[in-house]
């Protein structure tokens, strides 16, 4: 084997390694009280963090695998688990699927692309971080509440919840689910962004030099 194509193997089993790193963590997050902050109604998931650093380190694709296994878990808890989710899938279990599954595949990607765009130019590494975990929590939020009002919009199920936040039509409850989800999730993720942004780098260091050898 030449030093070329040991160092492409080394490189691929890091890649490998961290990506199941990263679906343990979605995977323990998503099944305890860290991945979701449940308040009655309404859900803040903090699952778009592991799955923005992932996307950073193994790119579009890597971010569109661990969305997709982001997405697989909260499908998972719309039967019995999650209040909210088991109501949507009472109301339309095809819906359901692509609400759960479609937004979280794309914040991956989302992420992934944003990181690259911001590492190319020569961005900090802590400011990169932060902001593509941001687009990441921004992502998920503003695609998941757009799908669930496009979906089930007209259900009982959304009257009530206009009824629980006190608003009255698409922009109002719009805002009022995004205000109470969005700012929590956008919080979190950027203050762990930018937290390991030097921790990103010193990774990409040493994928870089193990594709190298």
């Amino acid at each position: 084997m030449n030093g070329a194509n040991k160092g492409m193997n080394m490189s691929s089993l890091l890649n490998l390694t961290l990506t199941a790193v990263f679906l343990a963590i979605i995977i323990v997050m998503s099944f305890t009280p860290v991945g979701y902050l449940k308040m009655g109604a309404v859900e803040i998931s903090l699952l778009a963090i592991p799955v923005a650093m992932g996307a950073a380190l193994l790119d579009v694709g890597g971010g569109a695998f661990l969305g997709l296994a982001f997405g697989v878990t909260s499908l998972i808890q719309c039967f019995g688990m999650s209040a909210f989710g088991t109501a949507l899938m009472g109301i339309n279990p095809a819906l359901t699927v692509i609400l759960c599954i479609v937004p979280r595949v794309l914040v991956g990607m989302a992420s992934a692309l944003v990181y690259k765009a911001l590492k190319n130019k020569n961005v900090q590494p802590n400011v990169s971080s932060l902001i593509s975990f941001l687009t990441a929590a921004v992502v998920n939020t503003v695609l998941f509440v757009g799908l669930f009002i496009a979906f089930f919009g007209n259900s009982d199920f959304y009257s009530g919840l206009e009824t629980q936040f006190a608003t009255t039509g698409v922009v109002a409850f719009f805002a009022a689910f995004v205000g109470v989800n969005g700012i929590v999730e956008a919080v979190a993720s950027a203050l762990v962004g930018g937290a390991l942004g030097s921790v990103i780098k010193r990774i990409e260091k040493q994928k870089v030099g193990l594709s190298k050898r």
